[in-house]
């Protein structure tokens, strides 16, 4: 944790990283996390792999920063930082994957959220073909939580993932190659857009939440969601828990989107959640209630 000085006692804050892309609109990506980490009172660093011109409207430019940039900022971080969980975005291309590999092969204590960026809720590529055998080879496996939605389930599956059952399987598919805990999202499933599949400690459970009606923006809820479970393990929290607040936290800022101008919208400010609004149920169906600390 970072440490302060206040009125001569001393103080500290958790702190998280974010290694992804900037939105300049401020929706998704590395402003997103920072907003996530913020609610739960952490600290965010941030390491920019990619930044964008785009609005909700679309994304008209990419530029992409060199590896050497990448590892001079990540670098910077760890001299100074007590970074206690990391999340990853959008990275591109494999020449990024690999530098990011590499410093946290350096780092192999600090717990890690893979959000497997690789394809927008658009259809829109988001990984260069060359790195998604980077992704899977090099990166996942250092994972303790990957977050695919649908189609990029489908992409690292090799085989459609079309609704909420198919959804549950690929969880515990992933979770088994990888060996970490997968929370396959279901946003893109319209008849179960609030649930999603969570494979964690060899248990498979399906969490749902309230579906908000009409919501004013969607834009950047995954990136929130990684960035909100990443801020949960910098608190301590444990991964299930880190999970279930996640979610509560996303649904929380959908509830609370805000108009931001003419043409855009965004997801609303919100802090850390109780979990009351979130469903947790064993995959065979069988309702069962979160205990008050741990799943």
């Amino acid at each position: 944790m970072g440490r302060l000085e206040c009125n001569g006692a001393p103080t500290t804050q958790p702190v998280a990283l974010t290694i992804a892309g900037s939105d300049s609109g401020g929706n998704a990506g590395i402003q997103a996390d920072l907003r996530a980490f913020h609610g739960f009172g952490v600290h965010g660093c941030t390491a920019i792999a990619a930044l964008t011109a785009q609005n909700p409207s679309g994304v008209s430019g990419v530029m992409v920063v060199t590896p050497e940039f990448l590892r001079r900022q990540l670098d910077a971080i760890f001299a100074a930082y007590d970074v206690r969980a990391i999340k990853t975005g959008m990275l591109l291309n494999a020449a990024l994957i690999e530098t990011v590999v590499r410093t946290l092969r350096l780092h192999p204590d600090i717990p890690l959220v893979v959000d497997p960026v690789m394809i927008a809720t658009s259809g829109a590529r988001l990984l260069e073909d060359a790195a998604v055998t980077a992704l899977v080879r090099r990166l996942l496996p250092l994972a303790i939580l990957i977050t695919p939605n649908l189609p990029e389930a489908e992409a690292l599956l090799d085989r459609p993932v079309a609704d909420a059952a198919a959804a549950g399987e690929a969880a515990r598919e992933l979770a088994a190659r990888f060996h970490c805990a997968v929370l396959v999202k279901g946003g893109h499933d319209a008849a179960h857009r609030a649930s999603d599949a969570l494979c964690v400690g060899g248990k498979l459970f399906r969490l749902s939440s309230p579906v908000v009606r009409h919501p004013l923006s969607l834009h950047g809820t995954g990136c929130t969601l990684s960035a909100a479970i990443a801020a949960s393990l910098a608190t301590g929290r444990t991964l299930a828990d880190a999970v279930v607040e996640g979610k509560a936290f996303v649904y929380a800022a959908i509830r609370h989107g805000r108009t931001v101008g003419p043409h855009a919208t965004v997801l609303g400010m919100t802090q850390r959640r109780k979990v009351m609004r979130v469903r947790i149920e064993k995959w065979a169906s069988r309702e069962f209630r979160l205990p008050k600390a741990r799943l």
